[in-house]
């Protein structure tokens, strides 16, 4: 069954070599042709498109790489280049090809990590691309309009804060506790920017790390391993790690080891220590592909916020005898 699989992937797929995908030979002359995902000693996981096929290494006779691998690029270079990407609004599964050190990844990823604040709290958040567009938590900015980011500008590796104040609700989602926003402030350089990659393809008992501002102690960064990803609460699924999750981490990113995006951090247990859980980076990209459905807008009735036109005081001054 599963060759038969790989042949029928490999048949619809074959086109896709001619742009630069990875190819993986197989057995009987079949192949695959995709994005590397994640290699294990075990296995390869694959993304063809429409679906993400995990290849067992017993059947893989020889795996050849894409002109933007070989060329030193990373796959998060190549996907961010695409007019899918950027259409898209984000960057999927384009992070480093290798896994690195957490202290390695955060010098690369933590000038992608913002500080959300409003008069009622603080949070976290991420940034999706380099026009500024983020994502937090709906609960961060339940209720407010009133709205600034402050962002670590890295440069001569040092990092320098910026608040940005004129910052835009673009769409939310109640249920799934997700928010997207954007800073419209215009002298705001281009931003650095983190990729999404896929909890799909994790296993319990991988390593991840978030970094957010727990408490008001912006860019705190905090490490663990994914304990499990179907931890069911109030009726969604979320992934639960021993990374250290605190007020304020709510909005911020939880990362793997190849610097992609595998959840948004948005609680914790109280009364319990290694107890933190995250929103699965599958429903945010579903958030953002679908955000004109949950636009930040009056007249749309998905909208959480509901607000009345003030009392015109022509129709007062008609109405008083």
């Amino acid at each position: 069954m599963f060759d038969r699989v790989i042949l029928f992937g490999a048949l619809m797929l074959a086109e896709l070599s001619a742009i630069g995908a990875d190819v993986l030979q197989l057995r009987d002359q079949a192949a695959i042709n995709g994005r590397i995902l994640v290699e294990k000693p075990d296995q390869v996981a694959v993304d063809i498109g429409y679906t993400v096929l995990v290849v067992p290494r017993n059947h893989i006779v020889a795996i050849t790489r894409s002109d933007a691998a070989k060329s030193g690029k990373d796959e998060g270079e190549a996907a961010a280049s695409s007019p899918e990407a950027k259409a898209a609004l984000f960057h999927a599964a384009g992070g480093y090809k290798q896994e690195r050190s957490v202290r390695e990844l955060v010098k690369l990823l933590g000038e992608s990590v913002v500080q959300v604040r409003t008069p009622g709290g603080l949070g976290s958040g991420f940034v999706l691309n380099e026009e500024g567009y983020l994502i937090t938590n709906f609960h961060v900015i339940e209720s407010e309009t009133q709205i600034s980011v402050e962002v670590y500008h890295q440069k001569e590796g040092q990092f320098e804060r910026k608040t940005y104040k004129e910052v835009r609700i673009v769409a939310m989602n109640k249920f799934e506790d997700l928010a997207l926003l954007k800073i419209d402030d215009k002298e705001a350089p281009k931003f650095a920017f983190v990729a999404l990659g896929d909890s799909d393809v994790m296993a319990v008992g991988d390593r991840v790390f978030a970094i957010g501002s727990p408490l008001g102690l912006e860019r705190t960064v905090t490490e663990g391993i994914l304990s499990t990803k179907t931890r069911q609460l109030q009726g969604e699924l979320y992934l639960q790690t021993t990374a250290q999750i605190n007020p304020g981490n709510s909005g911020g990113p939880l990362f793997n080891l190849r610097g992609e995006v595998v959840g948004v951090t948005n609680m914790k247990m109280t009364f319990g220590e290694g107890l933190g859980f995250a929103i699965p980076v599958e429903a945010v990209k579903f958030f953002l592909s679908h955000r004109d459905a949950f636009a930040y807008d009056n007249d749309n009735p998905s909208s959480p916020y509901r607000y009345l036109e003030p009392p015109s005081r022509v129709k007062k001054a008609i109405s008083e005898p």
